[in-house]
């Protein structure tokens, strides 16, 4: 194995960042006007949605990656067209317009900044502080998808933490709803991912997702990262990171988590394994700005070395990054491409070669 002292960003992750960008054409040339959800690992033919689903933003976020990377009004016209026919999730009953509308709309903030996406990120900002409900301490799972309304579920936290910080009057909000997911989530261990409120303020475990989840520590991490960028880091979040990072950011653990904590030889999830990733480089950030050079660089470290396996054992020559988990319990796209893992992949990479910054105003 490649010491991570030497993974430097040179070469490497140029090349791979490139193959991942020209993948995105390709998919946009086959998807159309739908968007891209999960593509079979053998064909790359693409599962697609009208609307995008919950994962409708992280399509719109590889088209503005790919925007800045290449800088044609082409391409910067494509992803300002997929982050408008976003506008419809504003509106839906989900805690997952964190995911949809925040990873849709903030890479369209840099360089001469596309202010339709500006105005549709505030204009979600504004809806979720609407939802929040103060005797649950949250904005809710939502009821969108079907299922109990009143969940609180680890994918419902990253983008809905800064997307409520960005609210007028949101910071408290979004504070509130980052502590009581953390609370909920890892009062076990593993940390359980979903939770269901009760009468007179309980909370009792629910099934779905369930304990050793491979997203539950890499949405987590991902959320308390851009909780203490954009609400500060009090000793709650340190505590929080420093436990998730003893998981999943420590040498010890595996690179690339098992789909399901209790089948580590079945599986694996690369889209886990690119999130957490991404979280590894921002909390390597913050570190160096608080002026921890040791965690920071432990924590780059970490993130390159991560980053680097996904790229040499699970990136096709095509530029897809394979042997992701969609659902593990029900069997759906167990070893498939996934448009999440595309881009937090990228945007990892992006991360590393400079195109972006850790952190998105």
């Amino acid at each position: 194995m490649t010491a991570p002292e030497t993974l430097t960003a040179a070469g490497w992750a140029e090349t791979a960042l490139a193959s991942v960008l020209a993948r995105v054409s390709v998919t946009a040339r086959e998807s159309g006007p739908r968007f891209p959800l999960y593509a079979e690992p053998d064909t790359g033919a693409w599962r697609t949605t009208a609307r995008g689903s919950w994962t409708g933003g992280f399509w719109a976020g590889l088209l503005w990656l790919r925007a800045l990377s290449s800088g044609t009004a082409e391409h910067r016209a494509a992803a300002a067209d997929c982050t408008g026919r976003l506008r419809h999730w504003v509106a839906q009953d989900t805690a997952t317009r964190g995911l949809v509308l925040w990873y849709g709309t903030s890479l369209a903030a840099g360089p001469g900044a596309d202010g339709a996406a500006a105005a549709l990120r505030d204009e979600a900002a504004r809806a979720c502080l609407a939802a929040y409900e103060p005797a649950c301490g949250l904005v809710p799972w939502g009821g969108a998808f079907g299922g109990p309304r009143l969940l609180a579920r680890a994918d419902g936290m990253p983008g809905l933490v800064p997307l409520l910080a960005r609210a007028d009057g949101g910071a408290a909000a979004a504070y509130a709803h980052l502590d009581r997911h953390l609370r909920l989530c890892l009062s076990q261990d593993p940390p359980r991912p979903a939770w269901r409120a009760g009468p007179r303020g309980t909370w009792t475990a629910w099934p779905e997702p369930g304990p050793g989840w491979s997203r539950t520590a890499a949405w987590l991490l991902l959320a308390v990262a851009d909780g203490m960028w954009c609400l500060g880091a009090d000793d709650r979040l340190r505590a929080a990171a420093d436990r998730l990072g003893a998981l999943r950011l420590a040498p010890g653990a595996r690179l690339v988590p098992p789909a399901r904590g209790d089948d580590p030889s079945g599986p694996v999830d690369t889209s886990a394994a690119a999130i957490e990733a991404v979280a590894a480089l921002k909390l390597a950030a913050l570190a160096r700005t608080a002026g921890d050079r040791r965690a920071a660089d432990r924590l780059a470290d970490r993130g390159r070395l991560m980053l680097h396996r996904l790229v040499t054992a699970h990136l096709s020559s095509a530029g897809a990054l394979l042997d992701g988990c969609y659902d593990a319990d029900r069997g759906l796209a167990p070893r498939h491409e996934l448009i999440w893992g595309d881009f937090f992949l990228a945007w990892g990479l992006a991360t590393l070669t400079g195109l972006v910054e850790p952190f998105t105003m």
